[in-house]
């Protein structure tokens, strides 16, 4: 049995005098199996005060996210049931209200954003239909309010063209921006209690700043109390007053942020916290080979959308994702791309593995994009994968995982059945999976699990480029430790090289031999890892240094100016476009855009 360390002596960030909202007694979330219950969450408990962060911390499949599904009333019945214990919102046992009675408290009273936005939100529906209709359901308010209602709450998250977003469909959107909209959907009916499933995970850096400081402002307002579920612990750190620290189901550890940080009184704590990329550890990092040659290049790429309207359904304007954005990835490189979510990283994967139709030249594995023929790009497929940023969405859920690993071997005709099963096996094992999870579905994972199910897919063919979007965003921080020396054990032995796309800047700093900044479709700054973090020149880039959290408890940020005004957007009408920004070479390759500092 595991003894659960509770720190909670001296907690004095904690609002110990304010009466609990919410209280979670000898929880224990059991699952039937061939015909016996198995618990998959045993024995927790915590009380969350008015106004008070609690942060849940642990590996994939530790039970953060099962505790908030029982405490929302979603566990998926008969399978998963609250076999033991009391969760109780202001001394009402959520556990014994019928579903119609739970409806009336989901959504108002407690709230919650989940991890994956685009298996959240409705894809046949507006953005602005989804949201009026969650207000509406537990407000008597007209359609028009209700919208009203909904527009604000997208304006509160700083999405660019609110309006516009109001008549789009969820695909229309980039996985930053959808996530956006269901905190706005949170936010917009001010619950009591906020339950935050990875709330920041598909957001870059100056966004999270904003969302970060929305949730404070909440809870200033109305006194709201945030369970926060995270494996980012510069958030929990800021964030947090009070941790719990789970693995395999059960609390291993709680008490105060600082003392958790500062003490950890169990091993797992201390594995996590030493697992976690810190800004300024990259820069001990072996340098790749200078004279490697470039297995992707880009020159002059433009990517457009055209926006049609009227009556007659004509072009009026067109989105400008990529702009005259030039690059060279070398054999055996990590490449990365940031910048904040619809600034164009995306789309140049896509652009890269011929998803999208681009303008200007891409050349990859010897391969020029445009026009060619289909056997020409099944080659280009063998030599270069992607792994997508929302893993639910990348995998079949009809098939199971086994099949879905080894299906670019049956398409490339590799080996026979059993050398493919072998193989996926293999792959299963290097990415922290084992053999006996190969006939299961995709549903049967955590988000982390799934994540390290695409990237076992994408290596399946060990090919030349891997366009890495997001890959480890959705994973905690020893998992997100141990896929990234996976990744770079793969570059050291098969020459892979990596475009690497994130908005965690201290792993991009830890993995990256060169990084490029983007802003509104165009790069600002790009040079090696040493320039970029060491001696950034653009104002853009150093306001997203500025707003990487920061995983320790004692440290101040100073004070920040809250940005106001429209978020700019890359949306012109057709004959207008943004103006071109030539980068300047400062020396050793590093270039910059010289401009005014953007928003």
């Amino acid at each position: 049995m595991i003894e659960v360390k509770d720190m909670t002596t001296g907690a004095a960030a904690a609002p110990d005098t304010a009466p609990p909202v919410l209280q979670v007694q000898g929880l224990t979330i059991s699952v039937r199996a061939e015909g016996r219950e198995r618990p998959l969450v045993s024995d927790l408990s915590f009380t969350l005060a008015r106004g008070e962060t609690i942060a849940i911390a642990g590996e994939s499949g530790s039970g953060k996210s099962l505790t908030s599904l029982a405490i929302m009333g979603l566990l998926p019945p008969p399978a998963l049931r609250v076999s033991e214990g009391r969760i109780l919102l202001n001394d009402q046992d959520l556990t014994s209200l019928s579903e119609s009675r739970m409806r009336t408290v989901r959504g108002n009273r407690i709230a919650m954003i989940f991890q994956e936005p685009m298996t959240s939100l409705n894809p046949v529906l507006t953005i602005g239909l989804q949201l009026a209709e969650a207000i509406r359901a537990h407000e008597p308010i007209s359609k028009r309010e209700a919208r009203a209602r909904a527009l604000e709450a997208l304006k509160a998250v700083r999405i660019s063209e609110p309006e516009r977003r109001m008549g789009q469909y969820p695909h229309e959107l980039s996985g930053g921006m959808r996530q956006r909209v269901m905190i706005a959907m949170a936010l917009a009916l001010r619950p009591d209690v906020l339950i935050a499933d990875e709330p920041t995970t598909a957001l870059d850096v100056t966004v999270q700043r904003e969302v970060l400081d929305l949730l404070r402002d909440l809870q200033r307002e109305m006194g709201t109390a945030i369970i926060l579920i995270t494996h980012d612990m510069g958030v929990v750190s800021e964030m947090a007053e009070r941790v719990i620290v789970m693995k395999q189901g059960r609390a291993v550890e709680q008490g105060p942020v600082r003392q958790i940080f500062e003490a950890p009184q169990e091993s797992y704590t201390r594995d996590l916290l030493a697992a976690v990329p810190r800004m300024g550890d990259g820069s001990g990092a072996p340098a790749r080979d200078g004279d490697a040659a470039p297995v992707a290049s880009l020159r002059d790429v433009r990517v457009r959308f055209d926006i049609r309207g009227g009556i007659l359904s004509q072009v009026t304007h067109r989105v400008h994702a990529v702009e005259n954005v030039s690059l060279d990835i070398m054999a055996g490189e990590t490449f990365s791309l940031v910048g904040e979510s619809g600034c164009g990283k995306s789309t140049i994967a896509k652009a890269l593995v011929g998803l999208v139709p681009h303008q200007g030249r891409i050349e990859v594995a010897g391969h020029v994009l445009g026009g060619m023929k289909s056997s020409d790009m099944k080659s280009l497929r063998r030599d270069v994968q992607i792994v997508f940023q929302d893993p639910m969405a990348a995998l079949d859920p009809r098939m199971r995982v086994g099949e879905l690993v080894g299906e670019p071997l049956l398409i490339h005709a590799i080996g026979t059945p059993e050398e493919r099963r072998e193989r996926v096996a293999g792959l299963f094992e290097r990415v922290g999976l084992s053999r006996d999870q190969l006939d299961r579905y995709p549903h049967e994972f955590s988000g982390g699990q799934r994540q390290r199910i695409c990237i076992a897919r994408a290596l399946a063919l060990q090919p030349k480029l891997i366009v890495a979007d997001e890959s480890v965003s959705a994973l905690d921080v020893s998992v997100q430790a141990r896929v990234l020396d996976l990744l770079a054990a793969l570059k050291r032995e098969f020459g892979i090289a990596y475009l690497f796309i994130s908005h965690d800047m201290a792993v991009v700093e830890n993995i990256s031999d060169r990084v490029a900044v983007m802003y509104m479709g165009q790069i600002v700054e790009m040079g090696t890892r040493a320039q970029i973090f060491g001696n950034p020149r653009h104002p853009y880039t150093k306001r997203l240094m500025a707003a990487v959290p920061v995983p320790d408890p004692t440290h101040r940020r100073p004070p920040v100016p809250r940005l106001a005004g429209e978020v700019p957007s890359p949306v012109y009408p057709v004959g207008e476009a943004p103006q071109r920004l030539p980068l300047r070479n400062l020396g050793d390759g590093h270039l910059v855009a010289d401009a005014p500092e953007p928003m």
